[in-house]
Parts: C-alpha cells; sequence; structure tokens
C-alpha cells in the first residue's frame, strides 16, 4: 500500500503498520466528507481524522440527520472510491487558506486555520473535486479502499467545548479487503456479547451506583475474583522477594509538589482542605513509597528494594470518558517500585518482564511492547532521558523481545515500556507498564551508602502488571466471555437435588466442599432439574452436580462440566473427594 506524506514523498507501507492504517482510515474520512458534500453542498465541514479503529468525521447538517441517512452516504462513498481518485499535497500560505475556506463557506475550517502561526505553510490534500487543509499522511489512490461500513452517528461539541454548536459526529470503518471488515463486524458483534456490563450484571458482579459514578462496587460473586486475584498477585510477588506496604489515600500538598504531581498532574487529581492545609487523594502511590524509603538509611548490599503496593488511587475522569470498569474513577493498583543501583538496572527489567510474561500467560493473553519516549511536558535532563530509555532498550532487546517505539508517550518523569496484550477476539488492551525513573529519587533526595562509604542515588522502576484491577477483571470478563476458569470462578460447583427431598444430602455435599476450599452453592428450589440445569449454564458454573436417590445412597455425586465438548460434559457417578480432585486439578493445571 502506498501512501503519500505532506512533503510529497511516497511511501510503501502496509496497512498493519500503525502509519499505514492511520493514513487508509483518514483517507477514507475525507471520502465521507467528500460524499457528504456531494449529497448535501450546504453542509459545513469540522474535523475528521483517524481513530484507534476507523475514523469519523464532525459535520454541520442544515436539516435533522439520523442513522436513516447513512446508507445513502455509504453508497456514494463506494461509488467514489471506484472512481479511483489519486490524492494530490500542495501546499498554500495561511492567507491563501484562509481565502480558500472562506470562499467555500467552511466557517469551522477557517477557524482552525486562524489559530495557525502567520508564517506556517499550511499543506492541502486533494481527491478529485474535493480539497482540505490536512497534515496528512494518505493513501495515494481511494480505490485502496475495498469495504466500508458506517458505524453510529452521535452528538459532538465543536472542539469539545459545550457551549459551542452541536455538531454531528459519523463513526466509520475501512478495509482494503472486503474479508477484513466481515471479521470486524463479527468481532464487534462478539464484543457485544461479551460486554462486560451486560455480563457483570447477569452474573451479579459489580455495580455502579448513580451516586457515585465512575466508583464501581463490587458483589459477592465480583469480590471473590477481585481476591483471587490479589491472592494470585501477591503469592507471585512474594516469590520474586517483594514487600508488600499500604500508604494513606491522602498526603499534604507538599508531597505531591516536591513529587511533581501537583504541577504536571493536577487537573487528575482530588484535592481538598484539612485545617486549612491543601491535600491531594493520591492517583498513585509513588510518592507516597518514596516517604517509606527516605526512613532509614539504606546500604548497597540492601538494593535491589522491590516494595510493592495494591493502592487504592482516584483520578479525576470527566464523565463522558467513564466506561464500566474500563474507565473509573476509582482503582485498585498493584503497583511496584524497585530502588536499585545502576548495574542492576537491566536484570531488574527482565526480572519484571518476565513476570509479566508469566501473569499473561496464564489468563491465554499474547501481547506487543511498546518502547514510549520522552512527552513534550516533562521533568529532568536530556541526559537521564536518554540514559533511561537505552537502558529499557537494552533490556527488551536482551530478552529477545520485539517491540514499537512511540515517541513523545512516556510519563513526565521517564520513559516507559508498555504491554498491550490481545484477548480472545483479537482486541489490544494497555495492562502492564514498566517506568524507569531518575528523577523522583533526585527530587525526594533519596540515597544509599555505597561500597565506597559515599552516598549515591539510586534508580528507581515504577511497574504494573494488571495496572488496574477493576480493568483488568473487566478485560477478563470480556476475554472469558464471563466463563471464568474454575480457580477464578465465584461459583465453583453448584449442587442440584432433583428434587427437595433431597435437599438436606444437597447441603451436606456443599458442607464437606466448602471445608475442602471449594465455592460452591446449593439450587434447593421447588423447580424442576432440567430449569435449574439451564440456569446454571446460564450462571456459567464449570462444574454441575446432581444428587438423588442414588447418589445419597452411594455418598456421590453426578458430575457435569461447562468447560468440554457437549459429548464428553456428563462424567458420571463420582465419590466426593474424587469431585475435589477434580475441581482442585482444574484449579492448578
Amino acid at each position: 500500500m502506498k501512501i503519500l506524506r505532506r512533503n510529497g514523498e511516497i511511501a510503501e507501507i502496509g496497512f498493519e503498520e500503525a502509519e499505514g492504517k492511520k493514513a487508509f482510515w483518514h483517507t477514507s474520512a475525507h471520502v465521507l466528507a467528500q460524499a457528504v458534500k456531494r449529497l448535501w453542498p450546504e453542509t459545513k465541514c469540522a474535523i475528521g481524522p483517524a481513530i484507534e479503529n476507523g475514523f469519523y468525521y464532525d459535520f454541520e447538517f442544515a436539516f435533522a440527520f439520523s442513522e436513516e441517512h447513512l446508507k445513502e452516504i455509504e453508497d456514494e462513498m463506494r461509488k467514489i472510491a471506484k472512481e479511483s481518485l489519486s490524492l494530490q499535497v500542495c501546499e498554500k500560505s495561511k492567507e491563501e487558506a484562509l481565502q480558500f475556506m472562506e470562499e467555500a463557506g467552511e466557517k469551522y475550517k477557517v477557524e482552525l486555520i486562524q489559530a495557525l502561526d502567520a508564517n506556517e505553510k499550511i499543506s492541502f490534500y486533494s481527491q478529485g473535486e474535493y480539497e482540505e487543509f490536512c497534515a496528512g499522511p494518505h493513501i495515494t489512490n481511494v480505490c485502496q479502499i475495498k469495504a466500508i461500513k458506517l458505524l453510529s452517528v452521535a452528538g459532538a461539541y465543536w472542539r469539545g467545548n459545550e457551549k459551542n454548536q452541536m455538531l454531528t459526529r459519523i463513526y466509520g470503518i475501512s478495509f482494503p479487503k472486503a474479508s477484513q471488515l466481515e471479521e470486524y463486524l463479527h468481532m464487534v458483534e462478539e464484543a457485544k456479547a461479551r460486554d462486560h456490563r451486560k455480563l457483570g450484571k447477569e452474573l451479579g458482579l459489580f455495580t455502579i451506583f448513580e451516586e457515585g459514578p465512575g466508583l464501581p462496587v463490587f458483589l459477592p460473586k465480583g469480590l471473590v475474583i477481585k481476591n483471587q486475584l490479589i491472592d494470585y498477585w501477591r503469592k507471585l510477588h512474594r516469590r520474586d522477594g517483594y514487600v508488600e506496604v499500604s500508604t494513606p489515600i491522602m498526603l499534604e500538598r507538599s508531597l505531591w509538589e516536591t513529587s511533581g504531581h501537583w504541577d504536571f498532574y493536577r487537573d487528575s487529581m482530588y484535592s481538598l482542605q484539612v485545617e486549612g492545609d491543601d491535600y491531594a487523594i493520591k492517583p498513585m502511590s509513588c510518592p507516597g513509597g518514596m516517604l517509606i524509603y527516605k526512613m532509614e538509611p539504606k546500604s548497597y548490599k540492601e538494593l535491589p528494594i522491590r516494595m510493592g503496593e495494591l493502592g487504592h488511587v482516584h483520578r479525576n475522569e470527566k464523565s463522558g470518558t467513564l466506561h464500566g470498569l474500563m474507565r473509573v474513577r476509582s482503582f485498585t493498583q498493584d503497583d511496584a517500585h524497585i530502588f536499585m543501583r545502576e548495574d542492576q538496572v537491566t536484570d531488574e527489567i527482565q526480572g519484571v518482564m518476565r513476570l509479566i510474561d508469566e501473569v499473561y500467560q496464564k489468563f491465554g493473553f499474547t501481547y506487543e511492547i511498546e518502547l514510549s519516549t520522552r512527552p513534550e511536558h516533562s521533568i529532568g535532563s536530556d541526559e537521564d532521558w536518554e540514559l533511561a530509555t537505552q537502558a529499557l532498550e537494552k533490556a527488551v532487546q536482551g530478552m529477545g523481545k520485539s517491540y514499537v517505539v512511540n515517541e513523545g508517550d512516556g510519563a513526565f518523569y521517564g520513559p516507559k515500556l508498555d504491554f498491550h496484550l490481545k484477548d480472545s477476539i483479537g482486541r489490544t488492551w494497555q495492562c502492564g507498564t514498566i517506568q524507569l525513573d531518575f528523577q523522583l529519587p533526585q527530587r525526594f533526595d533519596i540515597d544509599y551508602i555505597g561500597a565506597d562509604g559515599e552516598k549515591h542515588r539510586p534508580i528507581m522502576l515504577h511497574r504494573v502488571v494488571f495496572g488496574s484491577i477493576e480493568r483488568f477483571i473487566g478485560i477478563l470478563i470480556e476475554h472469558y466471555a464471563g466463563k471464568f476458569p474454575a480457580w477464578l470462578a465465584p461459583v465453583q460447583v453448584k449442587v442440584l437435588p432433583v428434587s427437595e427431598k433431597y435437599n438436606d444430602y444437597a447441603e451436606d455435599v456443599a458442607k464437606y466442599l466448602n471445608e475442602n476450599d471449594i465455592r460452591v452453592e446449593v439450587d434447593g428450589r421447588n423447580e424442576k432439574l432440567g430449569y435449574k440445569i439451564r440456569e446454571a449454564r446460564m450462571d456459567k458454573i464449570p462444574y454441575l452436580v446432581i444428587v438423588g436417590e442414588n447418589e445419597q445412597k452411594n455418598q456421590s455425586v453426578s458430575v457435569r462440566v461447562r468447560d468440554a465438548e457437549p459429548v464428553k460434559q456428563e462424567l458420571g457417578e463420582k465419590k466426593l473427594d474424587e469431585l475435589i480432585e477434580l475441581v482442585k486439578g482444574d484449579c492448578f493445571n
């Protein structure tokens, strides 16, 4: 696939590559605008970028636009693609660009151009009769767009300001092959069926009250999953030499000024006053960890110190961005901070990478690694940033892992490795991260006594594996479609008596299983067995055990297993100890 950059350069870039997708979807947005202008010439165009999955364009229509109009636009877009229009790029001065857009009656484009520097050369892309100013890149010909689907319509304020005009935003997706669109639409339907908000409600896992937007509440079954993840996290971290700490949920303003959060992260923090002093509720746990490190002098022999914390943090997310467990205002971050000597950096980074790899394999995830470099707003010297970035690159390369570079997306205090895991239907989620930090040790003036008897500055590693435990649970709900593996399932065994006559025996069975650390429930309702089996399957219980006259007589149970082919789901009659061995074996595999 060939793309056209704003300097006129033509490059061969695959659709699978980030720049290729951006160019393809950006051009598709222009085709959308061209189709709209052909159909309704009086329409005003605002902006139309490529996004993570597809593209959108914002318009001001002179009539009441609805989703019923999408089919007409789609048909026109396909016609344009068949016209095989080549894209051309040219530059205009600010004055020329303003005159062009004013004559076209495009008031939103005029406003955008007016905000640009007077001496800036402005690139324009054209395809056929359609032309607009744009930084690109774009594909070289619209004929490469073989499959188009407009997905939805939404309202969007101009420039995101509710005081401005409400525009109509049209979302779409496109691909070089029709088969890719079919796969994508299948994934969308599958994602709807797996929506963690829907399944979370059906399975009784969590809720979010109107009185607390973005503040998830775990119900008993959901809390089982959260606690299982935490138990697993603690087991791995004890093995790998971490100590666990807990720091306060709010701390005084001066701490956040020292860390840099008050200047660089304040808009995302909740603040309050206590006896006239400013405090902030923590959005992350690292400053509290710094205070713990400073409590006592440290020797080089004590390093590395691996300090883990399951920190309850709060972030001031805008209401429009909140989404179930995926985007919240309160969550548990499986944080850890490693304080180390310079000669330990590579080993510690690679140790965390191995830990992340082990955890993701446990859940059946594959992943990709992204190296994020220095952002525009940051602290620290160029030399420190270069050293930190090179250290991360060296560690990843030493592990034989591939990675891509994400320019300018590092934390304000250091570069980072982000781990993007892929779920069972091919979607990616950014969860784990490793951030190398030379800055906080300097800002908090922490040190250790080296072998030479002198003070030295430790280097700090910030890292999470799950990221947000709440978000990770949301991902797991969708990854497994609610069918959690036995070790995570809130209820591992459901006991179904064939009639109320056998409820007492069912309770005895449940008691014995519970004593052997099996999570179990009894359905003793006066309902037909078939009905109870169907409901238990809807609840996605891993093991169903049926008890009746024969089972009571033999002190046994009849077992059905969820995760097997239909012909293999009925395992037949088992003694209770055999069932316990079966469930526990499933849990530890």
